[in-house]
């Protein structure tokens, strides 16, 4: 499909149009950014791995009934999706404590969540640093419906429970998951934006080892080989 105007370029990805007004090609990059920019880098492959992981993992979901912007593959980087008008809203989806949650509630890596899973919701926003929102927040915002917000949510609970079995079955926690959703050109909810090593946190479930961008953020070294290894996993 021929690729026409660059109509966006994230953190992590550069959005295409082409000539059909409904159809994008999301094209991913190698850069990396953590901490709100302040940290950048350059993981080896990783563009090419985040297409094939997000690629199959919207295939799984859209086979179990979750309805996703993924149309199929354009290239090694890059995916056909759908035009979304996408909810500013990011959903996160958390199994275990981990990363901010542990520090705002004070449990250690790995707790046990009492009532699992937790959803929380961010606003888009790279001026305020994409903040935590209650629910009064998204009242007086007035950035997604609130029957949309209980659709998207309820949907972000039951591809989180998809996942979390899928990749059990292949030796991975699943701790948490960043999920983003927004309306195609009928009004139809879709889950949009990538699931991958970038937006999931991911941990051996034997050993604990850490198979996600925090290898990046922690500066762990192996991050190349953590996002392969979770490649190679879930194409078994």
């Amino acid at each position: 499909m021929t690729r026409g105007e660059k109509l966006y370029e994230g953190k992590a990805k550069i959005v295409y149009a082409t000539a059909d007004p409904e159809v994008y090609v999301q094209d991913f990059k190698d850069s990396a950014t953590a901490f709100d920019g302040k940290k950048r880098g350059t993981i080896g492959g990783k563009g090419r791995m985040n297409n094939a992981i997000s690629a199959r993992l919207f295939t799984l979901l859209e086979e179990r009934g979750i309805a996703t912007h993924f149309l199929g593959w354009e290239s090694e980087t890059a995916m056909r999706i759908h035009r979304l008008d996408m909810f500013p809203v990011e959903f996160v989806v958390r199994n275990l404590a981990a990363g901010s949650l542990s520090k705002r509630i004070g449990y250690p890596e790995g707790t046990a969540l009492k009532n699992p899973p937790i959803v929380e919701y961010y606003y888009k926003d790279d001026a305020l640093g994409d903040p935590l929102l209650c629910m009064a927040h998204l009242n007086e915002l007035q950035v997604i419906s609130p029957e949309d917000l209980a659709e998207a949510t309820a949907m972000a609970k039951q591809a989180n429970a998809i996942l979390v079995e899928f990749f059990a079955r292949r030796g991975l926690t699943l701790v948490d998951c960043k999920l983003e959703f927004g309306k195609d050109a009928r009004g139809a909810i879709r889950l949009g934006d990538e699931i991958s090593p970038d937006t999931c946190r991911f941990w051996d479930s034997e050993t604990g080892e850490k198979l996600d961008k925090d290898r990046f953020r922690r500066d762990l070294g192996g991050v190349e080989d953590a996002y392969a290894e979770v490649l190679r996993r879930i194409e078994r």
